[in-house]
């Protein structure tokens, strides 16, 4: 009995150190995304991404309607491009990462600074694909407000 109590531990062990150094792969791209944003180098962040990668935010009317407005990350791109470095300092107070095979999804609360004054807050929520390059972002829809900022 010994042995197989044994076996389950060892089996247990490499999995959640498999599991550690995947999500650990997972925030590569994530965190350069997010430095690259605060260096003002779009390259960098364009390195993150898949080539049909999505950008899009949850907007919520004055009504209380809610929509998803969908923006082009070759614009987002040259906003990162044509700002000043540290400008734009998006900081994340978590991570939360799933996987299963070559789909992880990341949440990522966040607090967002311009010119070093708060602007907003919210959610980030990362799609990706594992490919032969490593982890790369298909998507990224987030929810952004003033208020209600922990």
């Amino acid at each position: 009995m010994k042995p197989f109590f044994l076996l389950c531990f060892f089996l247990t062990a490499s999995f959640i150190g498999f599991s550690q150094t995947e999500e650990a792969a997972v925030k590569v791209p994530i965190q350069q995304l997010f430095e690259g944003m605060k260096k003002s180098d779009s390259s960098m962040v364009h390195q993150t991404l898949l080539a049909n990668a999505r950008l899009e935010s949850i907007v919520k009317a004055k009504s209380g309607d809610i929509s998803v407005k969908s923006d082009s990350f070759d614009g987002f791109l040259k906003s990162i491009g044509k700002a000043t470095p540290g400008d734009l300092d998006e900081r994340l107070s978590g991570m939360q990462i799933r996987i299963d095979g070559d789909l992880a999804t990341a949440w990522t609360p966040y607090k967002f600074y311009y010119k070093g004054n708060f602007s907003h807050c919210g959610v980030n929520a990362f799609q990706l694909i594992k490919t032969p390059a490593g982890w790369k972002i298909l998507s990224i829809i987030d929810t952004r407000r003033k208020e209600a900022c922990e």
